[in-house]
């Protein structure tokens, strides 16, 4: 398999950013949705919210890799049985992905550091509030990082609804391509 695009398929690094932050975002939406119900004696009080910043912290690192990536690369045509419209919705869904991605990740890290302090990152090291302490900031940083993840889980649903459809209904190559294999 090729490491970069072409007009014809995506290559190995295209591919795996793609099913790396797709199973990463989902991960970070479970652990996320189950660590708001932990009260102070269970086990992963700390430990949850710990991996839930590292990791979103290496994914924003992903994210945004992802995005220099796409602009220096050939991006796949699509495919000749696409119709106009489904071509336009699927550049509009990818769009709008990023930037809920983008605003979940950064929301995130603002809750985070909004008291001036800085993300522990796998006890590797930390990264700083670039805010310093910011008052009364939370709660709406909150809400967007609340409602951003659900429409970006939506959206990334609905997204792989339409690969799905794509393979068995229209039984073109569209998630074979995503699969390497078209």
């Amino acid at each position: 398999m090729q490491v970069r695009n072409s007009v014809d398929r995506f290559g190995f690094v295209s591919i795996s950013l793609h099913w790396l932050i797709a199973l990463a975002v989902f991960g970070m939406f479970g652990l996320g949705y189950y660590m708001v119900d932990l009260t102070y004696y269970d086990e992963w009080y700390r430990s949850a919210p710990h991996l839930h910043k590292s990791v979103g912290l290496l994914l924003f690192a992903a994210v945004i890799f992802r995005i220099v990536w796409r602009l220096l690369n050939a991006q796949p045509a699509a495919l000749a049985t696409h119709k106009r419209w489904e071509v336009l919705t699927a550049n509009l869904m990818h769009g709008v992905l990023y930037v809920l991605m983008l605003t979940a990740m950064v929301s995130g890290y603002l809750i985070s550091t909004a008291d001036g302090s800085a993300i522990e990152l796998f006890n590797w090291g930390q990264v700083p509030s670039v805010t310093g302490n910011v008052r009364f900031v939370e709660e709406t940083v909150a809400a967007v990082h609340y409602w951003s993840t659900w429409a970006l889980v939506a959206l990334a649903t609905l997204h792989a609804i339409a690969g799905l459809k794509h393979h068995f209904l229209d039984k073109d190559d569209t998630l074979r391509r995503m699969l390497g294999q078209g």
